[in-house]
C-alpha cells in the first residue's frame, strides 16, 4: 500500500507546488522553421532575439551560425556575412543581444 501512496502524494505535492498563482516562466516557442544560411534579414533576426532565446534554441533556429558565448574562445578571422554572432547572455541564461563579428 504505501508504494501506491507515496507517487500519488509527489504528484499531489508538485500539483500544489504550481498552483501558487505565479506566473510560469517558460522558454518562448520556436512555432517557425529553421533558418537556414547565414543571417540576411536584420530585421526578423532582431525579432527572433526580442523572445531572448536559450543557446540552444538559438542553434536550433539558425544551425548555419556559429554562436559564441561569453567565454568561448572564437579566431580573429574577418568575416565579410553574417555567419557568426557574439551573444550577450542575461542572468537566466537567455541571448539578450550581440553583434557580428
Amino acid at each position: 500500500m504505501p508504494r501506491i501512496l507515496l507517487p500519488a502524494l509527489a504528484l499531489l505535492a508538485l500539483s500544489a507546488c504550481s498552483a501558487t498563482g505565479a506566473p510560469a516562466q517558460t522558454a518562448p516557442a520556436v512555432t517557425e522553421a529553421p533558418v537556414a544560411g547565414y543571417v540576411t534579414d536584420l530585421a526578423a533576426f532582431e525579432a527572433y532575439l526580442a523572445g531572448r532565446p536559450t543557446p540552444a534554441q538559438f542553434k536550433t533556429h539558425y544551425p548555419d551560425v556559429t554562436l559564441v558565448l561569453p567565454g568561448q574562445i572564437a579566431t580573429k578571422e574577418f568575416r565579410m556575412n553574417h555567419s557568426r554572432y557574439f551573444a550577450e547572455l542575461d542572468a537566466e541564461g537567455r541571448i539578450v543581444g550581440g553583434k557580428f563579428q
